[in-house]
């Protein structure tokens, strides 16, 4: 039940290159909050201009948390995430602080509003073992293992997906329960921050400023070093991480070292994948995110912020 002590938290979330980091800062200094980081590759250290993580200057405006968590030979979870994200939203609220969670890493996102992990621990000779069986026989092979372990089905998996394809395979085998048992027994789970009343908004642009959008942003990392970015990165271990290397932007310019893509190819590659990744933010928002508000400002121009619902909340 929502009284006058029920703390608030803030959601802002949004398709890629729409501008939700700009409008965060905004609001955050305006509102003395501090921005906790819903990015699922800003979290990896050495990943920042492929994930347009905030620079020196704009994290000295505003505290941010959620970013440089993990080296990225690290494979992170969101497990790892769920346990940060609880520590810091209970610090900054002993406080009297307010937390503004900005991202578009839909998973990631949905551990504030719903259960997304339980307490399967997976050893590491099973997470070797997966990983093996995936450079061996590629996702073929996981599902191929996996069926054989749930012959009842996979349920609603996301087949295509090799990382959700990978942890399912992992649970199964840790646990030796069906997706079906362990469904079961995760649905129990009570909701997450039931205690807090969640103010949510949810910022897009119409397809042809995004496609512009993504143009610019595209042209901009790789003029401020993308290349090398990635090629430092593999000195530090990028490729033991598949979820990391295989982020939009990292995968694409991984394929240009590997002189599978010339240097134009390299920008349209980029630029399509960040369509394809905007879609499927888009989908993933319809299904789990319900949105206080949705705004979509016209004309390519920046967010007023007077148009936040919450704008003025104290």
């Amino acid at each position: 039940m929502v009284n006058s002590e029920t703390p608030n938290l803030y959601f802002l979330a949004g398709v890629t290159a729409s501008g939700k980091s700009a409008i965060a800062l905004e609001w955050a200094e305006k509102n003395e909050a501090e921005i906790l980081s819903c990015d699922s590759v800003a979290l990896y250290r050495g990943m920042d201009i492929g994930s347009a993580k905030p620079n020196p200057d704009e994290r000295a405006r505003v505290k941010h948390h959620g970013l440089d968590l993990a080296n990225v030979d690290q494979r992170y979870d969101v497990s790892q995430y769920n346990k940060y994200a609880e520590t810091i939203i209970e610090e900054v609220y002993k406080r009297k602080g307010k937390v503004l969670v900005v991202g578009g890493s839909g998973f990631y996102l949905r551990s504030f509003f719903s259960a997304v992990v339980d307490e399967v621990i997976v050893s590491n000779e099973i997470k070797n073992v997966v990983e093996e069986l995936y450079r061996m026989e590629g996702l073929d092979g996981l599902i191929k293992k996996l069926n054989n372990l749930n012959p009842s089905g996979l349920g609603k998996l996301d087949t295509f997906n090799p990382v959700r394809v990978i942890k399912a395979l992992e649970r199964c085998m840790a646990t030796g329960s069906t997706l079906q048992d362990l469904k079961i027994e995760f649905d129990k789970k009570p909701r997450p921050y039931s205690s807090f009343k969640k103010n949510t908004c949810l910022l897009d642009r119409a397809d042809h400023e995004i496609e512009t959008l993504i143009e610019v942003r595209t042209k901009s990392m790789l003029e401020s070093g993308l290349i090398e970015e990635v090629e430092t990165l593999l000195d530090q271990g990028l490729l033991r991480n598949y979820p990391a290397s295989s982020s939009v932007g990292y995968r694409e310019v991984l394929s240009y070292l590997r002189g599978e893509l010339s240097r134009d190819e390299l920008c349209s590659a980029i630029e399509l994948s960040t369509r394809q990744l905007v879609s499927k933010q888009r989908k993933w928002f319809r299904k789990y995110y319900q949105a206080d508000q949705i705004l979509i400002p016209a004309g390519g121009e920046p967010l007023n912020l007077e148009e936040l619902s919450w704008h003025s909340d104290t």
